[in-house]
């Protein structure tokens, strides 16, 4: 991924109001992040409570999405829609983004189940003992795979139908 700025990421986000681009919080890791090695940007807003941001190269350009998550936690186990991992269900939340453009000013959004954290860009590197049929490139596959569901979300949001 590009190396961004604040002032890139900012502009990249293709569903915020005049408002929420005021009030936007870059993640602090923004400074350090390893760009060289980071599929798509993803992080929580630390002053706004279920308010989240998803930035990835679409079509060779960063677009970003503004996220809202459901309030109340799931009893039970659930699996992250983007990075597929399985989590207790007080760690998978529903996410939503109001479509860009006049699909989003009519209401449209669009919504799927994430880590609460929106931490996917670990959880799919994270080293879990290997099966005995499993290899590397399983690992690799996850990673490729949940970058291609994260553009797919984010097409789905950038797309005006």
């Amino acid at each position: 991924m590009l190396a961004l700025t604040d002032d890139q990421v900012r502009a990249a986000l293709v569903n915020a109001t005049p408002d929420e681009r005021a009030r936007f919080a870059a993640p602090l890791s923004l400074v350090l992040a390893d760009w060289d090695h980071l599929d798509f940007l993803a992080w929580t807003d630390p002053e706004f409570r279920g308010r989240g941001y998803v930035v990835v190269e679409h079509d060779g350009v960063p677009t970003g999405v503004v996220l809202r998550a459901a309030s109340g936690a799931r009893p039970r186990a659930a699996m992250c829609n983007l990075c597929h991992t399985m989590q207790p269900g007080n760690q998978v939340a529903l996410f939503t983004a109001r479509r860009a453009g006049e699909a989003g000013e009519r209401g449209d959004s669009v919504g799927t189940y994430m880590c609460a954290d929106l931490g996917c860009h670990d959880n799919v590197r994270l080293a879990a003992p290997l099966a005995p049929s499993e290899v590397r490139a399983s690992v690799d596959r996850r990673i490729d795979s949940t970058r291609e569901r994260v553009e797919a979300f984010v097409e789905r949001v950038v797309d005006p139908v």
